[in-house]
């Protein structure tokens, strides 16, 4: 295989709300996903008022990091990581998000963080909001909905920079921040942005004022980031699943290209800085009144990202003549007039496993933007199993991930790709967001939980622990 450069950085993917647990500990507030309710394949999470009493809430306890931080860093230690991506807890540094003092507690634990991680040589990447807004701030101001949150989104931004502005040197600004495009499930912009529907509105023009004001809330990030340290490496962070045509019927050609404008609206802003044709004649058409005020389109000029930061998990198909319900749910990732691809095998959970279509994202992502990209999340979920011996062979995931990563490692030396890093996601395993499962498991280390929050948290290296770490080793010479 090709070389990939000296620097590549190799790692591992979190986020705090599925794996830190600690949800009442160091001061931290509620965050949106503390108030939603286990579920399962094929049955929803909950978003409850408050927190009650007979219900679970799988992530208030995660897989315990916050107390056993020192023991699973050093395991990824041991297993080689060059970074870790993860993301700062909003709720532990202000509370209730309206606050103008930080928590001291919360920052002095990411500085413990980053410290046992840099003492492994591991680069932090961090990502400012990972589905944890305050739940104060969904509740009392609608979340995204209300600009002021755009002002404390900032200010936690500006606090964390300041922070940690000679440890951190890579950013990113909102996780999947596209995600909430699909305005089918309440969910998305519940945890993207704090926002819950009533039953008159329109889901699609509520959708695109949030996604105004987060766009400015994170050009303004990146603005006042690169004031604080020049040097500091801002991107954002996508969901990419690529929508294929069904046929070569030049109906499904098309009408795979309007969709993939589901993929491309935000980081079509946050690359170039103003908004594309195809949304402005959309809101035109549909008489949209998207709230702007004086000055944003010189936010977004001066805020726009350095990297593209995404996931990939799989691909989807669309043929133009097809309709579903969204209950049918045909295919994970999918749309309404989705099909399933004959050509390519699937998941127990129903996702389409499609190395190629790695390749062929980081193509289309690259020739549309000219960026570095980051591949901050891939990663296959499964049920493990224990051998008799004690060890767990998931030759399944390691298949998987080696595959994956040949196809990463194509587009870099056949396509010209400028591929920054590699980190599969649930580096251990966490905390499922869409079900609240334990099963579904992505982890190269397990965790001793289950569905019901029992088990002894103890932490166990399966084989691809061994496999990945001889990846890295290697480079990605030896898969």
């Amino acid at each position: 295989m090709a070389k990939l450069d000296k620097n590549f950085l190799w790692g591992g993917a979190l986020a705090a709300n599925q794996f830190e647990g600690g949800y009442d500990q160091g001061g931290k507030g509620l965050s949106v996903h503390d108030v939603m309710t286990a579920g399962e394949h094929g049955k929803a999470r909950e978003i409850t008022e408050t927190i009650e009493d007979d219900k679970f809430y799988p992530n208030h306890d995660g897989i315990d990091f916050y107390n056993r931080y020192k023991e699973d860093i050093a395991l990824f230690g041991e297993m080689g990581l060059k970074c870790l991506r993860t993301s700062i807890a909003w709720t532990r540094i202000f509370p209730n998000g309206d606050e103008t003092e930080p928590n001291e507690e919360g920052l002095q634990f990411y500085d413990n963080i980053i410290d046992e991680l840099l003492k492994y040589n591991i680069e932090p990447i961090l990502t400012l909001s990972h589905f944890e807004m305050p739940l104060h701030l969904a509740r009392e101001y609608g979340g995204f909905r209300n600009r002021k949150v755009v002002d404390y989104f900032v200010r936690f931004a500006e606090t964390v920079f300041n922070r940690y502005k000679d440890k951190v040197k890579y950013w990113m600004t909102f996780n999947e921040i596209n995600n909430q495009m699909d305005t089918s499930n309440p969910i998305f912009l519940w945890t993207n942005s704090g926002v819950t529907l009533a039953e008159d509105e329109d889901p699609e023009e509520v959708l695109y004022q949030v996604a105004h004001n987060e766009l400015i809330a994170s050009a303004l990030a990146v603005s006042k980031g690169k004031e604080i340290n020049p040097d500091f490496i801002i991107g954002n962070m996508i969901s990419h699943v690529p929508i294929y045509p069904y046929s070569c019927n030049p109906n499904d050609i098309m009408e795979a290209e309007i969709a993939n404008r589901l993929r491309f609206f935000f980081p079509d802003v946050q690359v170039r800085g103003y908004y594309p044709g195809y949304a402005l004649k959309m809101f035109e058409k549909n008489g949209y009144d998207i709230k702007w005020q004086e000055g944003d389109d010189e936010i977004l000029k001066n805020g726009t990202v350095e990297y593209i930061a995404f996931s990939y998990y799989m691909s989807t198909v669309v043929k133009h003549d097809e309709v579903t319900s969204v209950e049918d749910n045909v295919v994970n990732g999918g749309l309404p007039n989705s099909v399933k691809n004959p050509y390519i095998e699937e998941s127990q959970w129903g996702w389409a496993i499609d190395p190629v279509g790695l390749r062929y994202t980081l193509n289309v992502l690259y020739n549309r933007y000219q960026l570095p990209l980051f591949i901050v999340e891939n990663g296959f979920g499964t049920t493990d199993e224990f051998k008799e011996d004690g060890t767990i062979d998931d030759q399944e995931r390691i298949d998987y991930l080696r595959e994956h990563i040949k196809a990463s490692i194509q587009a870099v030396d056949e396509d010209g790709v400028d591929l920054m890093g590699y980190t599969p996601w649930g580096i251990i395993d966490i905390v499922s967001f869409t079900t609240g499962e334990m099963k579904k498991r992505y982890g190269l280390i397990h965790v001793d939980r289950d569905n019901e929050g029992n088990g002894t948290l103890k932490r166990t290296k399966k084989n691809s622990f061994y496999w990945f770490n001889n990846v890295i080793k290697t480079n990605g010479e030896e898969l």
